[in-house]
């Protein structure tokens, strides 16, 4: 069932930590080496969230799309692992779990820096189609993965682009606090399915960066940076009565290129200028929802 209402006109009162008005989350997605590549016995070349707009599948190596995945690990990655050292803000990874694995001097960081990893599936894939019982593979294959690297289970999945059976299958598994597959709301949710209480900590499509890559979205840093500032005011505003919660999507293919990189700086820079402004990791959203606010 589809569920229209919510928290309809009376939404709970967050209770964030230290009376904050607003949550502001950042969400650094980790895909590089886990897309669409012949390589991997995909049948063609990935399509998806790069530079080149509207790009054909190629049944062959598609050499520039490679090499435009590649610069999120090698420079994009590492320019926002500075900027949220240098802010000392932390930050999820959406990581998808063949892609953290090609680069471990990357996830060492990310442990470092005590930012939270979630599981992003095993490959950067859209699952919409996909059998349930390769899904099911897969998930098991990306949560073995994420364990051997990073020494836990993950706390949160987000596949992304799911499937209709993505959530009953993590539910397989009973390490999860919430999964992120979902945008429908300000505030994270409570879900039943079956007999089990599940959190949603609901993401973002719009207060993301893939919008530059979209062709109708963001052509400069300057409009990444207004959009960011007008969601974050309408937000801090009503958090004099309710606050919410901000997710801030990126990726470092993507706002990691230099002539973008600015506008995130100003918006941390703005953000963290302002009074009872909270910026956690998600898992520190979920456990204080799980806390503050247990299912009924």
């Amino acid at each position: 069932m589809r569920d229209f209402i919510g928290y309809g006109a009376n939404p709970p009162s967050a209770l964030w930590p230290g009376g904050a008005k607003i949550a502001v989350q950042f969400v650094i997605n980790y895909e590089e080496g886990g897309e669409r590549n012949v390589l991997d016995g995909d049948p063609h070349s990935e399509v998806f969230l790069s530079e080149i707009i509207g790009a054909q599948p190629y049944t062959d190596r598609h050499k520039s799309m490679e090499s435009l995945y590649e610069y999120g690990s090698r420079a994009g990655f590492w320019r926002l692992h500075r900027l949220f050292q240098e802010y000392e803000l932390p930050v999820t990874v959406f990581g998808v779990a063949l892609a953290l694995s090609r680069n471990p001097e990357a996830v060492d960081a990310m442990m470092r820096a005590d930012w939270d990893i979630a599981c992003h599936g095993y490959r950067w894939l859209d699952y919409q189609s996909v059998p349930e019982a390769i899904e099911r593979e897969h998930i098991g294959r990306a949560i073995e993965m994420h364990e051997s690297l990073t020494g836990a289970k993950p706390l949160g999945w987000y596949t992304g682009r799911d499937s209709p059976n993505t959530r009953k299958l993590i539910l397989e598994h009973d390490h999860f606090l919430y999964d992120s597959d979902a945008y429908s709301d300000d505030l994270p949710y409570w879900v039943k399915y079956g007999h089990r209480d599940h959190l949603i900590v609901p993401y973002t499509l719009d207060v993301n960066d893939m919008r530059f890559t979209a062709a109708q979205g963001f052509n400069a840093g300057d409009q990444f940076f207004n959009y960011l500032k007008d969601a974050f005011d309408c937000l801090y505003e009503e958090g004099h009565t309710l606050p919410k919660m901000l997710s801030v999507g990126l990726h470092g293919r993507i706002i990691g290129k230099p002539g973008r990189i600015q506008s995130l700086r100003k918006f941390l820079d703005y953000i963290t200028r302002k009074p009872k402004v909270w910026v956690p990791r998600r898992v520190d959203i979920a456990r204080h929802w799980i806390k503050r606010h247990p299912p009924k």
